[in-house]
Order: structure tokens, then sequence, then C-alpha cells
């Protein structure tokens, strides 16, 4: 595993890679790493033959109150995590040599960032993309990886890969969690151990609502209520909103699409974000469907019966 601090260092690097056609994975971190970040790089070391991890606390997606100066750092730490993971790149800039003197252009989201976190932190989603495409040039991979919790960051992404050409391929990781259904977070580690026991009513509201979904109920509101009851022990809850699994438009009336239902609380001082998936099971087939599926099947299993035909 090799680190890099420049931008110039890693390009040489990576150039003796790309010649030979190698598969690069890209896994995009602010550091502090946890197991949730160990399952992306898994992901990547699985489908790529090189996996780049960077470490960047980017100060532009932070609001004027917002939690730069202590936001959790661990460097040591992430080296040894991203070394036993598997990881072959790690690059570690500074705020400098991602924006050197002079820097002006910022890369602008479209209405997928307005909702949700977009209407709470002005700002934010600019400064996501905006070092995500920096990144992007930087690193050119094949594949980058990033985890459902950011599921707003997550759509935003991929708008801003098919909006603007970037010809990376965009996965998503499911969220890793505590055994306790307690989304996994750098944040985390602000919490008090009573703000940390408060905090799991989050994810305890959001699977009712996911068991309800899965028992039969459609209706957006019923669901949303039913996981805002279960959300009594934070000190805000900054939104709780069903939107639309692709777009993040609002879903009024009744849940036919895949769906995500998201959330922002704060417990203390700490904003914590989640959100769990509702997608309704595929439509039935109709007798007309089922019909020509069967006459299918059983076309291959005569065909396969009667063995190769010769050409």
């Amino acid at each position: 595993m090799q680190t890099f601090r420049t931008i110039k260092s890693l390009d040489q690097c990576l150039k003796g890679y790309r010649p030979a056609g190698l598969r690069v994975g890209f896994v995009p971190t602010m550091g502090f790493l946890h197991e949730g970040h160990r399952a992306l790089i898994a992901e990547s070391v699985a489908r790529c033959d090189i996996t780049v991890v960077s470490i960047f606390v980017n100060p532009t997606q932070f609001g004027p109150h917002e939690d730069l100066e202590r936001y959790p750092r661990a460097l040591e730490r992430d080296h040894e995590l991203c070394r036993t993971a598997g990881v072959s790149l790690i690059f570690v800039p500074n705020a400098s040599e991602i924006y050197p003197p002079g820097f002006q252009t910022s890369v602008e989201p479209g209405p997928v960032a307005e909702p949700l976190c977009g209407a709470f932190r002005p700002g934010h989603f600019r400064g996501v993309i905006t070092v995500v495409t920096k990144l992007f040039n930087i690193v050119q991979p094949d594949v980058a990886f990033f985890g459902q919790k950011d599921f707003q960051q997550c759509a935003v992404i991929r708008q801003l890969v098919r909006d603007l050409n970037l010809g990376v391929e965009i996965v998503t990781v499911p969220t890793v969690r505590e055994p306790d259904g307690f989304a996994l977070s750098s944040r985390n580690s602000y919490l008090s151990a009573a703000d940390r026991e408060r905090a799991r009513c989050l994810s305890r509201g959001l699977f009712a609502a996911q068991a309800a979904f899965q028992a039969g109920e459609r209706d957006s509101r019923t669901l949303v209520e039913t996981a805002r009851a279960q959300m009594m022990e934070v000190d805000c809850l900054q939104y709780l909103e069903l939107r639309d699994a692709g777009t993040l438009e609002a879903i009024p009336g009744l849940v036919e699409q895949p769906a995500a239902l998201c959330v922002a609380a704060y417990v203390g001082a700490t904003r914590l974000i989640d959100n769990v998936l509702l997608t309704p099971p595929p439509a039935a087939l109709s007798d007309h469907e089922l019909e020509l599926v069967s006459h299918a099947i059983n076309r291959q299993a005569t065909a396969g019966a009667e063995g190769p035909r010769s050409s």
C-alpha cells in the first residue's frame, strides 16, 4: 500500500497502471474510517484490480457554523484499516492541494440537491460535487463506491456523472449498522452514552415503517407517521420524508415505486442522518404473460431434450 499527498505523485503512480488496462476502484472518504468504510473498500477490492482511497476533510461542504474544525480525525488508524482491507493506494491531500490559491470554480447541483439535507445545509452539495468532480478527474476511476446512508448524496453524484458524462460507474453499498440497528457514522463519536441510547429511536422508527410497508401499508402519510411515533426521543427532528428513490421527488399518496424514507435529526448537538428503502414487490403477471412465460419455458425444455442442433 502506498500513500500520496500530492496530485502529481498520485498521477505518476496511476500512469503505471492505466496502460495495463487494470480496473480502478475509488472510495472517497473524509477519514475517521469505520466498518461502513471497510464495506465500501471490500466492494472495490472484489470488483476492481486497484483500489484507491482518498482521505480529505473537504472544507467547502461545511457551513459557517458546522463541525469542520472538530470533525474527527485519526489518520494512523485510517491507514491501518486501509492496509488490512486491501487498499492499493491512499491519497491524503491537504486543503491547498485541492483548492490552490486562486481557485474559483465550483460545480452547481440541480433540483435533486434541493430537498432534504439541501434545504437545511445551503451550499453543502455544491461543495460535495465540486470536490468529487476534482477527485474523479485526479484518480480517473472506473468505479466509485458510496454508502447508502448518505442517500441524497448518492443521488446527487449519480446525477452529476450523468449530466457531465464523467464516465464513472457509481456503486451504492448498503448501510452498515451496529447489532442494534444504529447506522455507523464518523459523527457517532460525538455522542455520549446517553445520547447514543436515545439516538437508537431513529433506526427503530425507520424499521417500524419498513415493517408496516412489508406488511402491505402503502399510504405515504401513514408510513411517515409510523416512523415519527418512534422518534420522540430526539432533540430536533429536522426532517422525516418519503421520497422517490430515483428522483427524490415527494410521494404524496400511495407508494407504488421504490422509495426512500429519509430522516435527519439532532441528538444533543450531533446531527444524524439515516434512511431505509421501501421497494414494492414486482407486479403480478397477467394470465396472458404467464402463458407466454410457460410457453417459453416449455420450448427451452424441449430444445434441451432434443440436444443441440448442428448448423
